[in-house]
């Protein structure tokens, strides 16, 4: 069996230009804990934006919230009026649109926004609900017994781990 490699930080280059062309003068970005928090937080700062990036958590509207309980991923943060913004939602991998849809669910909550939009780091397939990105930087195959999570180091450098689990 080969093993995936995947250059976190060339797709997050792809990301970045990505992102640029979705983006309108209305655009909030608004990133899924975790990973998605830290690729919204760096595009906010290299796209010398004002203010912060937004920080949603999917745990509250999780269809699994019975067996995860709260996940140490953080709490919704939206450091802005959700109503009549153009909301674009990142994520480090795109799998089953379960999480995607919590997030949705969780957004609604804090307002009406005028459109959402998802760009993601992976779309890696497998998807259970009618999800899609807008944009995603790489399309890989996985086995389903595998897991790719998205991981920083202190000086903010992007890398990808891929588990069996």
């Amino acid at each position: 069996m080969s093993t995936l490699t995947l250059d976190a930080e060339a797709l997050y280059c792809e990301l970045l230009l990505g992102v640029q062309r979705i983006f309108s003068t209305n655009t909030r970005l608004v990133g899924i804990t975790s990973g998605g928090a830290w690729l919204a937080e760096r595009l906010q700062k290299d796209m010398k934006l004002p203010g912060q990036a937004g920080k949603i958590s999917s745990a509250m509207h999780r269809d699994d919230f019975a067996q995860r309980g709260l996940s140490s991923g953080g709490q919704t943060v939206l450091p802005f009026d959700v109503n009549g913004a153009d909301i674009l939602i990142l994520d480090d991998v795109l799998f089953t649109g379960r999480t995607l849809r919590a997030v949705i669910n969780e957004l609604f909550d804090y307002g009406r926004p005028a459109s959402v939009k998802l760009a993601v780091l992976v779309d890696r397939g497998g998807r259970e609900l009618p999800v899609q990105a807008d944009f995603a930087a790489a399309r890989v195959t996985l086995a389903p017994n595998q897991s790719l999570a998205l991981a920083r180091t202190e000086a903010g450098a992007f890398s990808f781990d891929v588990k069996d689990v």
